[in-house]
């Protein structure tokens, strides 16, 4: 009888279940997610702060079990911020590493150079935050959980007439970045549609630092605001360039503004932009807080942007795909991905499409005495 109580006993204990279950989920194979990220060079921020974003949601899901019985193994690799790189990264992840689906890119054209790669191996790829309708467009493999340039250059030019009341406006676009040209051709078009008139239509390329040539064109041309539909880097550069020059009417953006570095860098010249994102760390949202007080616990008190936000939800969309699958074969995976409706994160609820993008609310911040201060919601 002892023999056969002792065993019974410790079945029936809680801590010693709990310690069972644990060396079970570690025992177990892990299942490999393929992430890229600009984790340094130029973007970094945006890298960076989406991959803590995924890193923070696969710790928290392996904490509560991992999926189907198994621990959560997340791969990464730094693309630089480099052209080229991200194609390199996604080859190996899906040949060498043999990952079930692939989280990445932010930048659109990083995420238009792995999407192809990704839809010939038919291994599921999702963006947490690359806003270009092309990336998508690539095939039936490809997903992303934010919302699309359409919509965010459709609100932009709504805003620009409506809050703004800007009539005149100029805009100034990188002819070398995917987003920043299909941003630039969606806010054209709704704003020339709404009455406005372009008064000057200029370029630059990625990685310019001088912008004195284009601006003193724009001062010319007497515009009520200025439209800037650019990454951080060369944003802050030229609104402080701008203002130097006495152009003192309001500078906008996308969501490619997201980032600390954009006051960092701009200083003062940003006080009093605008720019589209994906959430609000200010949203009395329960699970928008939640999600701050675990990022803050984590990364010393870091405030987590939208960035952060998407690369969480597109973790958590990921593992909820599998779950429903109930296997990590890819093309089970990408079918749950695309049955994807009414799941609840932190930047609000994802539904996926026919075209595997996700219907968001757009939220619009303003840059106010050193903080970033939400300003309205848009709704798709």
């Amino acid at each position: 009888m002892t023999h056969l109580r002792l065993p019974l006993l410790a079945l029936f204990s809680p801590g010693l279940f709990w310690l069972t279950g644990l060396s079970l989920l570690q025992a177990a194979e892990p299942i490999k997610i393929g992430e890229f990220a600009s984790l340094t060079g130029k973007e970094a921020a945006f890298g960076q702060s989406s991959h803590k974003g995924t890193a923070l949601a696969i710790e928290e899901l392996n904490a509560a079990g991992g999926v189907l019985g198994r621990p959560l193994q997340l791969v990464f690799e730094d693309n630089q911020s480099k052209s080229g790189e991200s194609a390199t990264i996604v080859k190996k992840l899906i040949s060498r590493d043999k990952v079930v689906a692939l989280l990445g890119e932010v930048a659109s054209s990083r995420s238009l150079e792995a999407a192809p790669l990704a839809q010939a191996a038919k291994i599921p790829m999702i963006s947490p935050s690359s806003t270009n309708p092309k990336v998508t467009m690539v095939g039936d493999y490809i997903f992303r959980v934010c919302f699309i340039d359409p919509f965010q250059g459709t609100a932009l030019a709504k805003f620009a007439v409506a809050h703004l009341k800007a009539r005149r406006v100029a805009v100034l676009t990188s002819v070398s970045s995917a987003y920043s040209v299909g941003l630039s051709k969606y806010f054209h078009e709704q704003f020339l549609k709404d009455g406005g008139e372009i008064v000057a239509d200029l370029k630059y390329s990625e990685g310019d630092k001088d912008f004195k040539a284009q601006l003193t064109a724009i001062r010319a041309a007497k515009p009520e605001a200025i439209f800037i539909p650019g990454y951080y880097t060369e944003v802050a550069l030229i609104a402080r360039q701008a203002r130097d020059l006495g152009l003192d009417v309001p500078m906008f953006g996308g969501d490619g503004w997201e980032a600390p570095e954009l006051m960092t860098i701009g200083g003062a010249a940003v006080n009093g932009c605008f720019y589209s994102t994906h959430y609000s760390s200010e949203a009395p949202v329960a699970a928008v807080q939640t999600f701050i007080k675990k990022f803050r616990a984590k990364y010393d008190n870091e405030t987590p942007d939208a960035m952060a936000a998407l690369g969480s939800d597109s973790a958590f969309v990921l593992v909820d795909a599998i779950k429903r699958a109930g296997s990590v074969e890819p093309a089970k995976i990408r079918d749950a991905l695309a049955a994807t409706k009414g799941f609840e994160g932190v930047t609000g609820r994802t539904d996926i499409d026919a075209h595997r993008n996700a219907s968001k609310a757009a939220v619009i911040i303003e840059v106010k005495d050193g903080k970033f201060v939400f300003v309205e919601s848009v709704a798709p």
